[in-house]
C-alpha cells in the first residue's frame, strides 16, 4: 500500500509560517533544495491545501526566467508534471497538472491507495495533514527543521491530536544547521 507522507519546513517553536503569515525564514540553501529534489522523486501524487497550492503555482512558470538556475530547473522539471489533489472550499478551477479534489481528504486518499503505483502520497498543508492525521492516514511525518523560534502562526502539529507513537527513522544535518527528522507512525 503506497504511503502518505506529510512533509515541510517547521521552525524549532513548531510553527510553518510566522504569526504575521510569513515563512521567509524557511528558504532552503542549496544544500535544502537539494534535498527537496530528492525528495520529489519518490512521490506519484501530492495534496495540498489551498494556500500551498498557491504558493507554489510560482512553479508552473518559473521555467520561463532566463535567470533560475539549475536546481530550480530541476525541480520545476520534477515538480510540474507531478499530479496534484487541491482541497479548497473558494477555488473553481487550477493549473497545470492540478485538479480539485471531489470527496474529503480520507475519500481521496483511500482513491489514490487503491490505484497502481508505488510511489508515495504526499501532503503539504498543516490544515490538510491535521485532517489527515485525525482520520490515522499519515505514515509517515518529516519535519525540516530550521533553527528558528517564531513565537506562534500555523502549527505543523495540530493542537488537539490525540497520541500517535512514532519510531525514529532518520536524521540528518545539514550544513546550514538546519535538521531533518523523518519519524513513522507506529501502527
Amino acid at each position: 500500500m503506497r504511503s502518505v507522507t506529510y512533509s515541510m519546513g517547521v521552525s524549532l517553536d513548531g510553527y510553518i509560517v510566522g504569526p504575521d503569515g510569513g515563512f521567509d525564514w524557511s528558504e532552503p540553501d542549496d544544500e535544502v533544495f537539494r534535498f527537496w529534489i530528492d525528495e520529489i522523486r519518490g512521490v506519484d501524487v501530492h495534496l495540498l491545501g489551498r494556500r500551498l497550492y498557491e504558493t507554489m503555482l510560482y512553479w508552473e512558470t518559473a521555467e520561463q526566467d532566463p535567470s533560475l538556475d539549475d536546481a530550480s530547473r530541476e525541480w520545476t522539471r520534477r515538480w510540474n508534471p507531478l499530479p496534484k489533489v487541491v482541497f479548497s472550499r473558494t477555488l473553481t478551477e487550477v493549473q497545470g497538472q492540478a485538479r480539485l479534489a471531489t470527496g474529503s481528504v480520507a475519500e481521496e486518499i483511500e482513491r489514490l491507495r487503491a490505484e497502481p503505483g508505488e510511489g508515495e502520497i504526499a501532503i503539504g498543508g498543516a490544515t490538510l495533514a491535521a485532517e489527515a492525521a485525525a482520520s490515522d492516514l499519515i505514515d509517515e511525518y518529516r519535519l525540516v527543521v530550521h533553527p528558528v523560534l517564531v513565537g506562534g502562526g500555523i502549527p505543523y502539529f495540530p493542537r488537539n491530536e490525540r497520541r500517535v507513537d512514532l519510531a525514529l527513522v532518520e536524521t540528518r544535518t545539514f550544513s546550514s544547521k538546519i535538521a531533518l527528522l523523518r519519524y513513522r507512525v507506529v501502527r
